[in-house]
């Protein structure tokens, strides 16, 4: 490939940075994308007929802030995008696309809207006759934004738009080529349906607000189609049940090399991984730069982004939408009332590690909620001053789905990944549970000192536990009771002193968490107050409690009377 092209030139600047304003993933697929470009790839190559195609097309459209051909005012990572995408070919047949897949996760106001209408002309004028395209937002203000951006790229370029014979059609709820009877149409998730349609090519705008029904229909759709293309662009969401995070998980996983089909093309602008945690991005300037690309040529974009990081500094209620919108970090605010801020507590997780438990004194904290609401045993110990947890969440297998909706937590995902079980038909089979406990000494080699929990819930299953020989405390839940371990596990997790299995579920619950403080100035976390579940901090605290009182009294207490 011509190595002056300004997508190969981005993606060798990408590839060799030592600045660390390019993520980790970014570099990597450029990396894997110039050595399909240079043709050492066995499978994919660039079609150069395809390159200098889209480059004359490219020239013919006018940019209609910028009023100059939109070749020569198309941001660098828009290049690589848009070539890569479209002009990397199978080399077996140079007439299909390798990628299947084009994923962009970029900060706002990086012209994505922007460089998503240029591709949409660009495969309205380039696709075989009477293909169709479309795009899903989650509603059709948001969708028609592509439509309009589309339109005002039209209007600005004489060559698309002739009088005496146009080349494109706008009408109402689509668009359409005349050249070759291509169309477009915006569609909305909150109005559409997605099924039933054929889509040659399709665009997911801000996946991140939608689960990932839109996206399925879409590929469905293509399922017969040797030459298909799906683009999804977003920015993060401080929710954990949208299609993006599962986009970005898989991308990660091929650019890894853990999953073998790499026939999908990434560029996740998100910062790397030490740049995520604790206080970072407040000072580290590499934030701003891994997830604004156009920030890197334009001083203005950097002066504005370094106004609004301070404005989030000073206010905690501008703090999720700077993270989340301009850094792409998945950040829920505190509010108010919030118990700890999420990026400290994420600074504390570690990998799983079963081996580490074996032979360890643990105490486990219950919460045994409604038997059709969420459950979680918590088990904790701890060596030299620190915490250590792992905690285990259930639900009621047949209620899964309506908690999935409800509370936009995706809980499939969960229980794969072992962070939480699935039992009983719409309530919770506490034996379950109580199998859980019975086997966790067999399981791991701990040696369970107490079981700590609040008789609400709890009687018929601690009456099993202490059957079998368990240490069983009952946990008054008060704040005079509760505020100690609730300012401890706090303290810890500031303090760096706590650690945790690697748990998302986890972490959605310090997100949720909020607190109430008493008269007497006693904090505790509310579950009225909280704005999601909170059953594993809550179980975390009651296993705190027992440890905090180990550490005090030793094993000689029994409950605490108020």
């Amino acid at each position: 490939m011509n190595k002056r092209n300004p997508a190969y030139k981005y993606a060798s600047f990408a590839a060799s940075d030592d600045r660390g304003i390019i993520p980790k993933y970014v570099k990597m697929q450029a990396e894997s994308w110039l050595n399909i470009a240079d043709g050492l790839d066995k499978e994919a190559c660039v079609d150069e007929d395809a390159v200098a195609r889209i480059g004359r097309l490219l020239k013919l459209m006018i940019h209609p802030d910028l009023k100059c051909p939109i070749d020569e005012g198309l941001e660098p990572y828009a290049w690589l995008f848009i070539i890569a995408s479209m002009c990397t070919k199978l080399k077996k047949d140079k007439n299909t696309r390798y990628y299947t897949t084009a994923l962009l996760e970029i900060a706002r106001k990086n012209f994505k809207t922007f460089n998503s209408a240029i591709i949409f002309i660009l495969l309205m004028l380039t696709e075989e006759d009477f293909s169709r395209f479309f795009s899903v937002a989650p509603d059709l203000a948001l969708s028609s934004e592509l439509k309009i951006a589309i339109k005002k790229i039209i209007k600005s370029s004489p060559a698309l738009c002739d009088e005496a014979d146009p080349a494109f059609q706008i009408l109402r709820s689509e668009i359409r080529c005349k050249l070759n009877d291509n169309e477009y149409k915006p569609l909305a998730y909150s109005e559409d349906r997605m099924d039933g349609k054929t889509a040659n090519a399709f665009l997911a705008d801000e996946a991140g607000a939608m689960d990932s029904y839109p996206i399925e229909a879409m590929r469905s759709s293509q399922m017969t189609l040797h030459n298909k293309l799906g683009i999804i662009i977003s920015t993060q969401y401080p929710n954990d049940n949208n299609a993006m995070i599962d986009e970005i998980d898989k991308a990660k996983k091929r650019l890894d090399g853990l999953i073998d089909n790499k026939r999908a093309f990434a560029l996740l602008y998100e910062p790397d991984d030490p740049l995520k945690q604790g206080d970072a991005w407040q000072t580290d300037d590499r934030v701003l730069f891994q997830a604004n690309p156009v920030a890197v040529n334009h001083q203005y974009i950097l002066d504005d982004l370094k106004d609004k990081r301070l404005d989030a500094i000073l206010y905690e209620n501008k703090r999720e939408n700077f993270l989340c919108k301009h850094c792409n970090i998945l950040y829920k605010g505190l509010g108010v009332e919030g118990y700890v801020d999420v990026q400290k507590v994420k600074l504390c997780r570690r990998d799983k590690d079963d081996a580490w438990w074996r032979g360890r004194r643990v105490w486990l904290g219950l919460d045994l909620s409604l038997s059709e609401d969420n459950t979680c045993v918590s088990m904790v110990t701890e060596e030299n001053g620190t915490i250590y947890a792992r905690a285990m969440g259930f639900i009621p297998e047949d209620r899964k789905d309506a908690k999935t909706k409800k509370e936009g937590v995706d809980y499939d995902r969960f229980i794969k990944l072992g962070n939480c079980i699935a039992c009983g038909s719409e309530v919770i089979d506490y034996l379950e549970v109580e199998n859980y406990i019975l086997t966790l000494e067999s399981k791991l080699g701990v040696e369970i000192q107490q079981v700590g929990y609040d008789k609400w819930n709890a009687i018929s299953t601690v009456q099993k536990l202490e059957a079998e020989g368990y240490s069983c405390v009952e946990i008054k839940q008060h704040s005079s009771v509760l505020h100690a371990p609730t300012k401890l596990l706090k303290e810890s997790i500031l303090n760096k002193q706590f650690v945790y299995d690697d748990n998302r579920l986890l972490e959605i619950n310090f997100q949720n968490a909020r607190c109430t403080t008493d008269t007497n100035l006693n904090k505790y976390v509310n579950k009225k107050k909280s704005t999601g579940k909170v059953d594993m901090v809550v179980a975390t605290i009651n296993a705190t409690y027992l440890v905090q009182q180990e550490m005090i009294y030793g094993s000689d207490f029994v409950v605490q009377v108020i």
